[in-house]
Formats: structure tokens, sequence, C-alpha cells
């Protein structure tokens, strides 16, 4: 099976594993930080403003952020 990163010609896509536990942490706290729903929209637009600005280099930091965010919004839920 074909990766994205050789699908979209762009061989910096392959996420190293580290990469990868990044982004399906983001998923899991927008899911149930947020909403279900936010886990793949919140995961599309964290790659949109990867790809705007400092590329993965900056993935540790935006998906730290955008985390942060999302524990804020449940916690402000629950009270």
């Amino acid at each position: 099976m074909k990766t994205v990163a050789e699908i979209s010609g762009r061989p910096e896509l392959n996420l190293t594993a580290d990469q990868q536990a990044l982004v399906l942490d983001l998923a899991r706290e927008a899911a149930h930080g947020v909403a279900r729903p936010a886990a793949p929209l919140t995961t599309f637009l964290a790659g949109y403003a990867l790809a705007a600005g400092p590329g993965l280099d900056g993935l540790a930091a935006l998906v730290a952020e955008l985390s942060e965010a999302a524990q804020s919004t449940e916690t402000a839920r629950t009270e």
C-alpha cells in the first residue's frame, strides 16, 4: 500500500515514529478535550499551519500548544 508521502510525491511527509505519536496524541486530545469530530479537523488544520510555516520542525511545539488548548477546553466544560 502506498503512503501519503509516495502518493503526493513529498518524501518529507514520511513521519518518524515520534512524529506519528505526536499527531495521534493531538487527535486524542482534540477528541476528548473538545469533541470527537474535532480530531480530524484539528489534525488537518495543524498540518496546514505547519505547511504554511515551520514545517515538521515545528510539529512538537504546535502539538503542545494545541493539546494545552484542548485540555483547557475540557477543563472549562467540566467546571
